[in-house]
């Protein structure tokens, strides 16, 4: 093993040493963070919210907001319970010997990686784009799909898809592949099997259901 690779995988251990409910309020504070600045500096100066902020019409997207604060650990609990429980089937598929709980917290950290989509959002709508419409802020994934299309050209029902599949996304992948390897310490080529015969061939068809079910 080169001393790169034992670099990495050390530093994998580490990562998969930390005390999970830690890491995971961590993680639920940066994006508390994320979202207030870019519900500070860039949803509160669209023109529109100007208007009705004026206007005193600004009641129902403060509430909205509120919610949106408070959902932040509700939802990563869901997204994260649901996504190990996938892989967990995929691992029992292939024989993996792995828990649900050492999945649990290789999904946790490997959602850290969405941080860097917000915290770029941000930084292009601040920066670059620095008067965009509720619209313009709502298309734009960094890196997506929806970055080769005109958004307000392409029926609403594909915008979804066209932000999910993103070089993040395919990341994220990677990242599941790698952690469970070295969590289980197994074979590349099985990990490899697993995320994308569980989780992969999952996120897909749930984009497929979305696109059957949207109206």
């Amino acid at each position: 093993m080169s001393t790169s690779q034992n670099h990495r995988f050390l530093i994998a251990d580490d990562l998969l040493a930390v005390n999970r409910w830690t890491y995971f309020l961590l993680l639920c504070v940066a994006t508390f963070l994320l979202l207030f600045i870019k519900k500070s500096f860039i949803e509160s100066r669209i023109a529109a919210f100007e208007i009705m902020e004026g206007k005193g019409e600004m009641g129902i997207f403060h509430v909205i907001s509120a919610l949106q604060y408070l959902s932040i650990p509700l939802y990563y609990l869901w997204k994260f319970t649901v996504t190990s429980f996938v892989l967990w089937v995929g691992c029992f598929m292939f024989g993996y010997k792995i828990t649900y709980s050492q999945l649990w917290k290789i999904v946790l950290i490997s959602e850290t990686l969405f941080l860097l989509p917000d915290l770029m959002k941000t930084g292009w709508f601040m920066l670059v784009e620095s008067d965009p419409s509720y619209w313009d802020v709502k298309a734009f994934y960094p890196l997506s799909l929806m970055n080769f299309f005109d958004y307000e050209l392409v029926d609403k029902r594909w915008h979804y898809p066209l932000k999910a599949i993103n070089l993040f996304e395919i990341s994220y992948w990677f990242i599941l592949v790698y952690l469970i390897h070295i969590s289980a310490k197994k074979k590349l080529s099985y990990a490899y099997n697993i995320v994308f015969s569980s989780y992969v061939l999952f996120f897909f068809v749930w984009l497929g259901f979305y696109l059957i079910v949207y109206k």
